[in-house]
């Protein structure tokens, strides 16, 4: 599995610039907002992982890092939709638990789709990975658009994604029969999820599993 050392920490030039930035810019704590911090020690206590599992029902198995709830949830909602990138080190951090030490794959994130990378500028899945200390291989794409998953149920959210996503044959074929691991921000339903993992089965790529940074508190979950 893909576990190199951990991130360097800052500089003192990066600290002090990042200092001088919440002068002209003023920050809140993304878990609870308290002034001048990304993320209070308190809140970043919160993000201690608790790594679980589930199976979905085509049986990939699921390893989260924590319950997508209180400040889990409003740390990765930020991220996500606030752009606030210094976020993905604490919640690349948090991730890195998921995957088990004997997973020996590549991690693959979930793309983003266009609209959301013109929004965001960024890939929160891609940037989480490489937080983790992971290189992500980009070897899915979504080639669709879809609806906005958060209003939809169960199987509008599998009916939604059915055939989005396609694996990039080039990048397939440097794999060389290694397999490889999804990674994900949250799992709720498992629908993104259980797509790719269909577009990669019928490309011929094997899937060992997927890790998350989150799950929602749903009723099936096993921890370890």
């Amino acid at each position: 599995m893909p576990h190199p050392t951990e991130p360097r920490a800052p500089s003192r030039v990066r600290r002090a610039v990042a200092e001088a930035l919440t002068v002209v810019f003023p920050v809140v704590c993304a878990g609870c907002d308290l002034n001048d911090v990304d993320l209070c020690d308190r809140c970043v206590a919160e993000l201690r992982p608790d790594p679980r599992a589930r199976r979905l029902v085509g049986g990939l198995e699921v390893r989260s890092a924590l319950v997508f709830d209180a400040v889990a949830a409003r740390v990765i909602r930020a991220f996500k939709e606030e752009g606030r990138t210094a976020l993905a080190a604490p919640l690349g951090r948090a991730l890195r638990e998921a995957w088990p030490s004997g997973w020996d794959a590549v991690p693959v994130p979930i793309p983003a789709s266009r609209p959301s990378m013109r929004r965001r500028g960024y890939a929160p899945v891609v940037l989480a990975c490489r937080r983790a200390g992971w290189r992500p291989f980009a070897l899915l794409r979504v080639v669709r658009p879809t609806a906005d998953q958060r209003v939809l149920g169960r199987r509008e959210r599998a009916a939604n994604l059915a055939g989005v996503m396609r694996v990039r044959r080039r990048a397939a074929a440097r794999l060389a029969g290694r397999s490889v691991v999804l990674v994900d921000d949250v799992v709720t339903t498992g629908a993104t999820l259980a797509e790719a993992a269909r577009a990669l089965a019928e490309a011929g790529v094997p899937v060992t599993g997927a890790v998350t940074i989150a799950s929602t508190p749903l009723r099936g979950a096993s921890r370890g």
